[in-house]
Parts: C-alpha cells; sequence; structure tokens
C-alpha cells in the first residue's frame, strides 16, 4: 500500500508549537505587533518627557492643570492614529501657550474649549480639501521669529512664576514688574525654580547612563522632592479630581462672534503651521516613509475636536517629543499611540501625585523651554541672508503686541522684501577706459515699471552724444519699461549719440510691445545671433566674460595638465569643450580633417602632438571624436562613386588616404556599421562611427600611443557626436552605447524625426 503523504503546516510568523499545537487555530498577528519591541520602550521615553511638559503648558496658558493631560492623551492617541506623519507626536504646545492665555482672559475657558474645537474643524476641512502644503508656504525666517518670540513670553510670564509673584497679563506689564518681583523674591521658590534650571542645563554633561532619564522628568522630580523636604509651605498645583473629573463641555460665547470667528482662525493657521513644520523636521530626521501632509491635518484637526469637546488644550505637532521619539528608536505611529495611552493612565490612577509639583518648578522647567525656542544659529542665518530685520520686527511685533499680529506683520515685510528683491533691477553706467571707447550700461534682472526711476537717473549720467551699449541681460521685462528704454535711445540718437542694444538674457525686449510680460522658462539661454564680426564678439568677451574667465585660467598661468588628448574633426560644429563640460586647461586638442590618426613617421604634427601628449603631460586619456553629417567621409563615398576631388585640392584627396581603411571595413560589414545602420543612421554616419572605430584601432599600434595603452597607463576613448540631436554615442571596436542618461537604454530608440 502506497504511504499516504504528511500534511504541510502553513507558514506562520511564531515559532511551531509542540503535539499538543498541532491542528490549532492561530489567529494572524497584527501588523502593528510586529515592532512593539521598538514602539514601547520609545513610547514609554516619550510619556516621561510629555508629562511635565504639559502639566507646565497648562499652568502658563492659564488653563485648568489637567487640561494639558487631556490634551496629551488625546493628541497621542487620536492624532497618532488618524495623523499622516509616522513618527510625529501630538499634544499641548508652547508655542499656542500665548494665544490660548489670551483667549482664557477674554472668553473664559469653557469658549476656548469652544474655539479649540472649531479649529479643529477648519484644519479638518483644510486637509480634505487637500491643501496641506500650501500652509508651509510661509517664510521660515518669520516662523522662527514667531517661536522666538513666544519662547521670550513664556520666559517674562515664568519669571514672575518662579520668583513667587503673579504674572500679569502682557510681556510689557511683565517686562515693567520685573524689578519689583525681584527685590520681593519668595525664595524657597526661586531656589526651587534656579535648581530645575540648573539641572536642565546640566543634564547634557551627565554619563550616558543617567542621561536614558529624560532631563525634564529628572528635573520636576528633583525639584518636588526638595520642596517635600524643605519647602512644604510652597504654593503646588491644585487638582479637582481625576482626568476624568477634569473633561467640560464646550461652550458658545453668548456675543462678540466676530471675536470669536479671528480667534478659531488664528489657532488653526498657526496650530497648522506648527504641526506640518515640526512634521517636516521630523521627516528629515529618519529615512523611513514620509509625511502625508492633507492627512497630517485631517488627524491633528480630529484631535482638536476631541480635545476641545473634552475640555483640553489645543493640539499640535510638537518637535520635542518627536525627536525624542526618532531617538528612542520607535519604528511606527504605534509608539505616539501608546505614549497617549500611558498618559491617560497615568492621570487617571496617580492625580494625588501631580498636586506634589510646586509651580515654581513648573516655572523652572518652562523658563528652559522658553530660552530653548530662541536659536542663535536662527539669528546667524538671518543674519547672513540680509533677513535679520524681518526677525527682529516679527519677535517684537509677536512679543509686545500678540502672536497673530506679529505674524501677519512679518510675512508682510517678507514679502516685501522679496519684492524688492526680485523687483529691484541692476543698473549701472560704466564710464568708458578711453576716450575713443564705448559707454556701457548694464540692465539685469527683472525689468518692470518699479525700475523706471533707477533706469532714469541711469541713462541722464550719460553724456549727450556719447556711443552707447546697453547690456540687456533680463528675466522679465514689462511694456513700460520698453518704452522707456527706447523713448531715452531716440533722443539719444537724436543729439547725436548711438545706442546698440544687445541681449543676452532669457526673454526678449521686442516681446514687451505684443503681449502681457511674463518671465521666461529656466531654459537655457539662446546663443546671440551671428551676425557681428569677429572683433566684436571679442569686445563682447572683454567686456561681459573675460572677468569671469580670469579665476578659471589664474592657476594655469605657468603651466597646463589636461587630462585627455583630444582628436577631433576641423569642423566648426564640434565644440570639445561644450561636449565634454570642460573648461581651460582640461583638453589637449588636435583637429584635422576626418579625424584621423596618422601612422608612426606619416605625420610629423599628430607624432608631435601624442607624444608631447603622453610623455610630456601625461595625459590619463586619448579620444578620437567623429561627428555627423562629416564632409571628409561624403568626399569618401563620393570618391567611391566616381567623383574626383582634385580640382579642390591636391592635398585633399591625399589626405583621404588615411581614412580610406575606414571605408573598407564599412564595406566588409565592420559591427559599428551594422550597428549604426540598425539604429537607422545614414551611410555617411554610418562610415564617420567606423571611423572612429578604426582610428582607435590605429592608435593600438602607433608607436608612441600603443606601448602604453597596452601597458594600462592610458584610455582610449571613441566618441561620435550627432548635430541633430546634440547627442554624445561612445564608440568601441564591437559596438555603440548611447550616453545620455535620458535615452533609453536600447540604442535603438534613435529619435528618427529629428534626422
Amino acid at each position: 500500500m502506497e504511504a499516504r503523504p504528511s500534511a504541510v503546516p502553513a507558514p506562520s510568523h511564531s515559532p511551531p508549537g509542540g503535539k499538543g499545537d498541532r491542528g490549532r487555530f492561530r489567529f494572524p498577528r497584527p501588523p502593528f505587533a510586529a515592532h512593539l519591541g521598538a514602539d514601547v520602550p520609545a513610547s514609554l521615553v516619550v510619556f516621561l518627557v510629555a508629562l511635565p511638559l504639559s502639566l507646565g503648558i497648562a499652568a502658563a496658558s492659564g488653563a485648568p492643570i489637567m487640561a494639558g493631560l487631556i490634551a496629551a492623551a488625546v493628541g497621542g492617541i487620536v492624532a497618532g492614529s488618524l495623523g499622516g506623519s509616522p513618527l510625529q507626536v501630538s499634544g499641548p504646545a508652547a508655542g499656542l501657550t500665548v494665544v490660548v492665555a489670551g483667549l482664557v482672559q477674554e472668553f473664559g475657558w469653557q469658549v476656548t474649549c469652544a474655539i479649540t474645537a472649531a479649529a479643529g474643524v477648519v484644519q479638518l476641512l483644510l486637509g480634505i480639501s487637500r491643501v496641506g502644503r500650501a500652509a508651509l508656504a510661509v517664510s521660515p525666517v518669520v516662523v522662527k521669529a514667531m517661536l522666538a518670540g513666544i519662547g521670550v513670553t513664556i520666559i517674562l510670564q515664568q519669571l514672575h512664576v518662579l520668583l513667587g509673584a503673579k504674572p500679569a497679563g502682557s510681556a510689557l506689564e511683565n517686562l515693567a514688574a520685573l524689578p519689583a518681583a525681584i527685590t520681593s523674591l519668595e525664595l524657597h521658590a526661586a531656589l526651587l525654580g534656579l535648581a530645575v534650571v540648573a539641572i536642565l542645563l546640566c543634564w547634557k554633561f551627565m554619563p550616558a547612563a543617567v542621561r536614558r532619564i529624560p532631563g525634564p522628568l529628572a528635573a520636576v522630580a528633583a525639584g518636588t522632592s526638595l520642596a517635600v523636604a524643605f519647602a512644604p509651605g510652597v504654593e503646588r498645583i491644585s487638582l479637582d479630581g481625576s482626568i476624568f473629573d477634569a473633561i467640560a463641555l464646550p461652550q458658545l460665547p453668548d456675543s462678540n462672534w466676530r471675536a470669536f470667528a479671528f480667534a478659531v482662525l488664528t489657532m488653526a493657521l498657526i496650530a497648522s503651521i506648527e504641526s506640518l513644520l515640526s512634521a517636516v523636521a521630523v521627516d528629515k530626521m529618519q529615512t523611513g516613509p514620509r509625511t502625508n501632509l492633507n492627512r497630517e491635518l485631517i488627524g491633528q484637526g480630529t484631535a482638536n475636536i476631541v480635545s476641545g469637546s473634552l475640555g483640553g488644550l489645543p493640539v499640535t505637532g510638537v518637535i520635542v517629543r518627536s525627536a525624542t521619539n526618532v531617538e528612542a528608536g520607535a519604528a511606527t505611529r504605534a509608539s505616539a499611540v501608546l505614549h497617549g495611552v500611558w498618559v491617560l493612565a497615568f492621570s487617571a490612577l496617580f492625580a494625588g501625585l501631580i498636586q506634589l509639583i510646586p509651580l515654581a518648578v513648573l516655572a523652572g522647567l518652562l523658563v528652559v523651554i522658553g530660552a530653548r525656542l530662541i536659536k542663535v544659529a536662527d539669528i546667524r542665518t538671518s543674519l547672513r541672508t540680509g533677513d535679520l530685520p524681518i526677525y527682529a520686527v516679527t519677535l517684537i511685533c509677536v512679543v509686545f503686541l500678540n502672536l497673530l499680529e506679529g505674524v501677519m506683520i512679518g510675512l508682510a515685510l517678507a514679502a516685501a522684501s522679496v519684492l524688492w528683491r526680485v523687483l529691484r533691477a541692476p543698473i549701472h553706467a560704466h564710464r568708458p577706459a578711453a576716450p575713443s571707447s564705448l559707454w556701457r550700461v548694464t540692465i539685469a534682472g527683472s525689468c518692470s515699471f518699479f525700475a523706471l526711476p533707477k533706469l532714469n537717473g541711469v541713462l541722464q549720467s550719460v553724456p549727450a552724444a556719447a556711443d552707447v551699449v546697453v547690456e540687456l541681460n533680463a528675466d522679465y521685462v514689462d511694456h513700460s519699461f520698453r518704452e522707456a528704454l527706447l523713448a531715452w535711445q531716440r533722443q539719444h540718437q537724436a543729439e547725436g549719440g548711438t545706442v546698440n542694444l544687445e541681449e543676452h538674457g532669457n526673454t526678449v525686449f521686442q516681446d514687451a510691445a505684443h503681449q502681457a510680460p511674463r518671465r521666461a522658462e529656466a531654459t537655457e539661454l539662446p546663443l546671440p545671433p551671428r551676425t557681428e564680426p569677429l572683433l566684436q564678439g571679442i569686445n563682447k568677451y572683454h567686456r561681459r566674460f573675460a572677468h569671469q574667465v580670469r579665476p578659471l585660467v589664474h592657476d594655469l598661468t605657468e603651466g597646463q595638465s589636461p587630462d585627455s588628448l583630444f582628436v577631433a574633426c576641423v569642423d566648426s560644429r564640434v565644440n570639445p569643450n561644450l561636449i565634454t563640460s570642460s573648461g581651460p586647461g582640461d583638453l589637449l586638442t588636435l583637429r584635422n580633417i576626418g579625424n584621423v590618426v596618422c601612422s608612426h613617421g606619416q605625420d610629423a604634427s599628430i607624432d608631435s602632438a601624442l607624444s608631447f601628449a603622453v610623455k610630456g603631460l601625461g595625459v590619463q586619456s586619448l579620444v578620437i571624436c567623429g561627428h555627423s553629417n562629416c564632409g571628409a567621409m561624403k568626399a569618401l563615398l563620393a570618391e567611391a562613386d566616381g567623383g574626383d576631388h582634385s580640382s579642390l585640392d591636391p592635398a585633399f584627396g591625399q589626405w583621404l588616404e588615411h581614412a580610406r581603411p575606414s571605408y573598407t571595413q564599412l564595406l566588409a560589414g565592420h559591427p559599428v556599421g551594422r550597428q549604426a545602420a540598425a539604429a537607422g543612421y545614414s551611410t555617411v554616419d554610418q562610415l564617420a562611427m567606423v571611423n572612429v572605430a578604426v582610428q582607435l584601432a590605429k592608435l593600438q599600434n602607433h608607436a608612441v600611443a600603443g606601448p602604453v595603452l597596452a601597458d594600462g597607463k592610458v584610455q582610449a576613448t571613441g566618441l561620435f557626436y550627432d548635430i541633430a540631436t546634440a547627442q554624445v554615442l561612445q564608440i568601441t571596436a564591437d559596438g555603440i552605447e548611447n550616453l545620455d542618461p535620458a535615452c533609453d537604454a536600447a540604442f535603438q530608440v534613435k529619435a528618427f524625426a529629428e534626422r
């Protein structure tokens, strides 16, 4: 009897069980569980960082203390589950502290909760409308100045709490009352707050084993322990029950709906920008999936709806907690969700421990947080980029006016700065070096009516009856600018002077008379028409390019060290430096009819060039470059058809002798010729490609080049420049390769239409 085959066990992520497990059904492992080994420890670290920060932000906002923990739990669970950033952690943020404090004073806490929920609805609609990326169209210097202004405001407010006094309603009042608070400080509160500041500042110098504990948690725990032991009478956090007892339903205002709507838009805008910028920053910290910005807005909006409905602070993406999450090794969004679960569990079970924390301890924590929002690197960057006035004005307005007005003023200044830089056309008049020389007027950039005052002033400085060349290198020209320049040209010529207008930019001066002004696309600049004599071209070189070339040739004044000897045809359409992206000193160029290499002893110029390149300069490569529609190859084909070139020049027919072996190889079915024919190239170009391969073979047998090629000290390369497509092909003894990375790898995809 044939044996019955045994059943093959189904694949499983779990290790196989024992005998008793056979046939038992196994539930599939959920996807998020695959990374719990990394996400659970990371979530605990983030929880320990988020706990004191949430309490401090709630205290600074004038909101119930538990509102910070509600927002932390909702931000972790809701935004973490629905958001588009894989590793961002959300919760109450210092960036909205000033806004919330002002709203609590103006509307009360429950109306502020309604504003938070309504702002979440706005964020949700923005995300559904897929305008997430548009929220990033904010000048970074304004955002950095906004955060710095918030930091200054937090410091001015919390210094009073740290000194045992009550903070005032505005930054100006806090600044004015600071001397009185210092003279009447409460010693125990001040010492506790300063101890927290000292611990946080010194934490990065602690041993690595100690720094595994989050600094904010260690500072708050140490400050609370000192207060319990030595200062039992300092003012502490006051709670009314657990987190569930702190839930407060939102309430709409009785009046002042315009201010309510303005507050909703303000909160939605700031929360969205802060969350999206934080998400972008987190993406730069890790190499995993990128943020879906529209989905992130949906997640943040949903979290604010829930947080506002439950009596929590506004929720945003928070860079401090997110960076901690990444550094702790989190792998998925499960870490952010779990951190919210831990906050919720702690707030429900251990609310009594929170009431042991002195307000001065949280004030010390917030002073350090506010100081870290002011980054010296941002100030240095704004100084280098010329944006320091925008930074300074935005910061001052955020501190002494309010957050929204400060940001709006900053954005207006940034837009005005961009407009000024774009529309400020560089226009200059250059006096002639000699009395007989021309005056030069150089115009560049965007030429619009904004530039007319400067244009008029510069043109008036040119003497009457002078000979002038106007060099226009513009990327934008409007009708008014064109009319003003032409009017001056007519007037100047009527006074006996001459005006020659040269255009070098990527927009056409004449177009301004026939269509709406537009900025030309970023394409390669067109070459000027070849209508001017050679000496005029040299004159233009001295005026426009010589100063750019001088740094390139400065180190070449005493000698040269080229990489390659480039043998090319004399055809004027072939520019070796252009097609090889090389500059002065890179190529030693040898040009002759048909880019041929003579056998040793047949042509002294070729022999001496090879010897100088190989032995004198030590080049690394020898290049033979042919080209399409070559006249020498046409002559060979015409000769084969019975043509006679003696009437042109007897020496020409004699020179073609060096290329005739190429025609013989083409007839014999050379592999390069066959491949070129299959790709659709003409017979002339097939012969030109075969000629390159034949000349490469001649180099192998040359008395000068042969030995160094055989030893591998020098490389030989064959190239073919297709003029019709401006593409460069590589020619070898066996075939052809297209070197254009934008083309298909297959050589047969050549664009016949362009030929």
